[in-house]
């Protein structure tokens, strides 16, 4: 996702990259595709200029251990791995990191459509919050819905996974972002409820919301192509974090 982004905002004149911070075993490759376009480096005490915002697509564990160093240096950061604060106390930490740093952190919606009105809604109070997560077999390989089907001979729709978003968002963490993001938009990921299908009929990524509160009733449906290097991710969640970069400098932000 992170190549992907990279290129979408590479020739954008008010955006200018200056740093890229990657595992160790990951500069040298970098270093040659981005070709001196930008310092890269795998520490962040090696990043000694003034950076106006990060942006995160490496993980769960950056966002445990990179993303409250930049925080408490005043550094607002946009993530993209949502689900990593499915981890207990992480979103807390987070928190007190940005006010100590007097920083902000922002999620991204990443693949699904609806989020912004499941926010608003929790205003005035939610009542039930659901999601359906539905993907070709292809999706789920390398994940534990692995040991629950045999996803290479799968004829029909098969619900391998219904739990809370926090569960999804820690067993399936390349997977259900969208998960965690909804659960942080609305009741919060212990009450939100979380379906997953491995479905071999599905061509697109496709995700439901449903919710029923005091603004009435919410039935979300949002089906999206995956990125060509990489079936685990919808193309609309490289695109959310487009979208966030360039709200960053734009004078109308929708």
């Amino acid at each position: 996702m992170g190549g992907h982004v990279h290129r979408a905002l590479e020739g954008d004149k008010h955006v200018r990259i200056t740093h890229v911070v990657v595992p160790p075993d990951k500069v040298a490759a970098t270093q040659t595709r981005l070709d001196g376009k930008a310092t890269v480096t795998d520490r962040m005490d090696g990043i000694e200029d003034q950076v106006d915002f990060a942006l995160e697509c490496a993980g769960h564990q950056a966002v445990a251990e990179t993303v409250p160093q930049l925080l408490m240096r005043g550094v607002d950061v946009i993530i993209a791995s949502v689900g990593a604060l499915s981890r207990a106390g992480l979103a807390e930490s987070l928190e007190a990191a940005a006010l100590r740093g007097g920083a902000q952190l922002a999620l991204v919606p990443g693949a699904v459509a609806g989020v912004d009105a499941l926010a608003a809604a929790r205003q005035q109070g939610l009542q039930s919050v659901e999601y359906t997560g539905r993907k070709s077999p292809v999706g789920w390989r390398g994940t534990p819905a692995e040991m629950a089907l045999d996803l290479d001979a799968l004829t029909v729709a098969t619900a391998f996974f219904e739990g809370s978003a926090r569960e999804a968002a820690a067993l399936y963490p390349k997977n259900a972002n969208v998960a965690a993001m909804v659960g942080l938009a609305g009741i919060g990921l212990d009450r939100t409820r979380v379906t997953l299908i491995a479905d071999p009929a599905a061509v697109l990524n496709n995700h439901r919301i449903v919710a029923r509160g005091e603004f009435g009733e919410l039935d979300v449906r949002t089906a999206g192509a995956t990125l060509a290097d990489n079936p685990k991710t919808s193309m609309l969640a490289a695109l959310s974090i487009v979208r966030a970069v360039r709200n960053r400098v734009a004078g109308i932000v929708i």
